[in-house]
């Protein structure tokens, strides 16, 4: 059986909900900083060969839903990693080093990134998928694509091929 061995950790600051100095810090944008540090301190690793980020999230909406993890991958430039966004409240991501220990022992994989995000400060923007000032603006022109491609008579290409960044915000039907 393979051994399951932790090579990169990394801890944010604890801020004060509502007043403290991550306040003003999306959950998604600090996720994906601590996910870049923790991998900043493995230069060896490519990319490519992590298998799934693991997000937890005990509030995965408003500001944390649309799938996190899939947003933070994306956010990193990793558009071709898998993220799947774990909600069991306080133990949320000790549930995805959980996941990622039992996936690595059932041979499903050899690398992955468990992580986890919480922010009281955003949950005053919403506790659901699309309400108001939920988004993150860094998608806009990513989103103005998407409707324009909706319209018809364009065909899609990968945005990555240039430059640009995709739509992590994308309809389930435009993706089917």
């Amino acid at each position: 059986m393979p051994e399951a061995v932790i090579v990169s950790a990394v801890r944010s600051p604890i801020g004060r909900a509502m007043k403290g100095s991550l306040k003003d810090i999306r959950p998604d944008d600090l996720a994906t900083q601590m996910v870049a540090a923790a991998l900043a301190k493995i230069p060896e690793l490519d990319p490519t060969e992590i298998d799934d980020l693991m997000l937890g999230c005990g509030q995965p909406a408003g500001q944390s839903g649309f799938n996190i993890a899939r947003v933070v991958a994306v956010q990193l430039g990793y558009d071709f990693l898998p993220g799947v966004t774990v909600n069991r409240y306080c133990s949320s991501s000790l549930q995805t080093t959980r996941m990622a220990l039992h996936a690595i022992r059932a041979g499903e994989g050899d690398v992955f990134i468990s992580a986890g995000v919480e922010s009281v400060s955003s949950f005053i923007t919403g506790n659901a998928d699309g309400l108001p000032n939920t988004k993150n603006p860094l998608f806009d022109a990513a989103q103005a694509r998407s409707a324009k491609l909706a319209e018809g008579g364009v065909a899609w290409t990968d945005p990555r091929e240039e430059g640009l960044i995709p739509d992590v915000y994308l309809g389930m039907g435009q993706t089917a």
